[in-house]
């Protein structure tokens, strides 16, 4: 048995990129996956493409700006299986300018979604676990955050700011629930969408597109057995430096 097998797991971000290269993977491992993100048509698509290969799924949409929308989706894990096993607080936005073109609306979203989306992910999840006795929160970061390049001083400072909590939120569980950060390098997503320079918009998908890798780390530290925590992984394409 794979050691995703029953578990349920919740995920945002989930219609595309990242968390739905994970939804499917933890499917077809076994899992039960409840998915959120803003788009329902792509959330619906995504659950039947599931449940016709045999798979169990469960979607709402879920705009993260919304505390709500994460206690809802949470709720239906419970409601629907009876448990919540992980939250993968995948979704995030990339919106990324020189500080010089003052985009501040762009500013205000990373943190609205990247940051604040994390935080009330943790606020539905955490009394759930509380209440459980086990859990597992995977907060998806990036290697952004761990060196700081031009253009995305904004996107690293949300980055940064989700890794010191989420090991605060490691320390604070004493050694009761699992936390882990995960922080990819280039991943064939579609997170270039989010981006409002064309010019740094056209570079990225170039370069997504040269060397980026499918997405697989999130599977990993959900298999590991109840006694093994995997903090943090790093993960980049070879050729990333």
């Amino acid at each position: 048995m794979s050691g995703t097998e029953g578990k349920v797991v919740a995920i945002t971000g989930a219609s595309s990129g990242i968390g739905e290269a994970t939804a499917l993977l933890l499917a077809e491992r076994g899992a039960k996956v409840v998915l959120g993100a803003r788009g329902s048509d792509r959330l619906e698509a995504l659950a039947r493409r599931i449940t016709a290969s045999g798979g169990e799924a469960a979607y709402a949409r879920t705009d993260v700006k919304r505390r709500e929308d994460l206690s809802n989706l949470v709720g239906l894990a419970i409601e629907r299986y009876g448990k919540l096993d992980v939250l993968v607080n995948n979704a995030g936005v990339a919106p990324i300018s020189p500080l010089d073109e003052l985009r501040v609306e762009d500013w205000e979203e990373m943190i609205d979604v990247n940051l604040k989306g994390v935080l009330y992910g943790i606020a539905a999840a955490l009394p759930v676990f509380r209440r459980q006795g086990f859990g597992h929160f995977v907060n998806v970061i990036s290697t952004a955050g761990i060196q700081i390049t031009p253009t995305m001083a904004v996107y690293a400072g949300t980055k940064n700011a989700v890794r010191a909590i989420t090991e605060g939120l490691r320390l604070e569980a004493a050694g009761k629930l699992r936390v882990t950060g995960i922080s990819p390098g280039f991943v064939h997503t579609n997170l270039a969408d989010s981006m409002t320079n064309p010019e740094l918009k056209s570079r990225i998908i170039d370069q997504r597109d040269k060397i980026a890798i499918p997405p697989s780390a999130i599977a990993f530290a959900i298999e590991q057995p109840a006694d093994i925590d995997v903090n943090e992984i790093v993960i980049r394409p070879t050729a990333q430096v």
